[in-house]
């Protein structure tokens, strides 16, 4: 799996995940539990992972519906 966002805003989180949800895209919200658990201070933000042969359709599809500045670019 591959990050393409990394984030500590929740609502952000679910306009992507739901996009990507609508898009046929398996999306997984990584440290969601954690995020909760740390009271919404923003210490440990979220992570949107996508499978690894869907991450450049994934980035194509956020970049167009104007989420490109909130990319990961970090690769591993």
């Amino acid at each position: 799996m591959r990050e393409v966002l990394r984030t500590s805003d929740p609502v952000l989180i679910s306009v992507v995940e739901s996009l990507l949800l609508a898009e046929g895209v398996t999306v997984f919200v990584a440290d969601r539990h954690i995020s909760a658990l740390e009271a919404g201070i923003g210490a440990f933000p979220l992570r949107v992972l996508v499978a690894d042969d869907e991450e450049p359709r994934v980035r194509r599809l956020l970049d167009a519906a104007g989420f490109g500045a909130e990319l990961s670019t970090d690769k591993p």
